[in-house]
């Protein structure tokens, strides 16, 4: 018979990591897995590959694996040695290999480790594990310059990139970083801000203003996620009319604009003085609020 080279196969070294293992194996099934790939050589392509996985993955079919040597060479004649004998009871094995497209294992690993196949596949079929999924909330900061963030999944802590003008309801994956080898995708949503307001990519803000600067016009300054600018007010602009910061909202392929909402707080009047000069402009002014509201 012929001898497998698993770790060509993968196309990982011999010093791979399980990690490393995983993600090659995931990567050969994805792109050769015969209902998606329909060259003449996927399915023989994907059953290498399951098989590789198979005796790579397990620590103890690696071991025994490993000890042939490392100088046998693949497609070389090949004769287990003598005395061999590999407890397929005492690894993952026990199903058969009868789910895999196309037919079992390769005569070497029936002569190597007999029909035990492990785990690492879904009942009934050779599909690698479905993707998991998972919820990452992070600030519309993070999102609006980029950013790296830990995150706790389990027993570990994962170090994730939070891409620029990633929105909230997409998606980051990380590859290979779920169960079994399975990619992990977080779904991105926002934490509330303390100012700010999302909608799309747009951002809405609330600025206060004095009276006068609303009359007059003025320099004021405004938020933005950037940081603060100062905006100039034109003359006369009354409460509740919005301004627009174009671009100043969430990157993307077309930026958000920020959307500036004018609040005009009027000051308390403590003291006679305050009082009269309220009494004086409302002697002074021919102005009803409510008929100005009204046109």
């Amino acid at each position: 018979m012929e001898y497998k080279d698993y770790y060509k196969i993968l196309g990982v070294p011999r010093t791979a990591s399980a990690a490393e293992i995983k993600q090659a194996y995931r990567k050969l099934a994805k792109q050769f897995h015969p209902d998606k790939n329909k060259a003449k050589n996927a399915e023989d392509r994907f059953k290498e590959a399951n098989e590789a996985n198979e005796v790579l993955s397990d620590p103890k079919k690696r071991a025994a694996y490993d000890e042939l040597g490392p100088n046998l060479r693949g497609g070389q004649r090949f004769t287990p040695p003598p005395g061999w004998n590999f407890d397929v009871g005492g690894a993952r094995g026990g199903a058969s290999a009868r789910g895999a497209p196309g037919g079992g294992f390769s005569d070497f690993f029936s002569s190597m480790f007999g029909n035990g196949m492990g785990g690492g596949f879904e009942e009934g079929g050779f599909e690698p594990a479905a993707d998991q999924r998972a919820k990452i909330a992070i600030s519309l900061e993070d999102s609006y310059a980029g950013a790296t963030r830990n995150l706790s999944i389990g027993n570990r802590t994962l170090s994730v990139r939070i891409p620029k003008g990633v929105s909230a309801g997409q998606t980051i994956r990380l590859a290979g970083q779920g169960s079994r080898g399975a990619d992990l995708l977080l779904e991105v949503e926002f934490a509330p801000h303390p100012m700010f307001r999302i909608e799309g990519r747009d951002v809405h803000v609330a600025v206060s203003v004095a009276p006068w600067e609303a009359a007059l016009g003025a320099k004021v300054p405004v938020p933005t996620l950037g940081g603060t600018v100062e905006f100039t007010l034109p003359v006369g602009i009354q409460a509740g009319k919005k301004l627009r910061l174009k671009g100043r909202g969430l990157p993307g392929p077309t930026a958000g604009d920020e959307i500036v909402s004018l609040l005009i707080q009027t000051p308390p009047a403590q003291s006679d003085a305050d009082r009269r000069f309220y009494q004086d402009m409302a002697a002074r002014f021919d102005f009803d609020p409510r008929k100005a509201a009204a046109d």
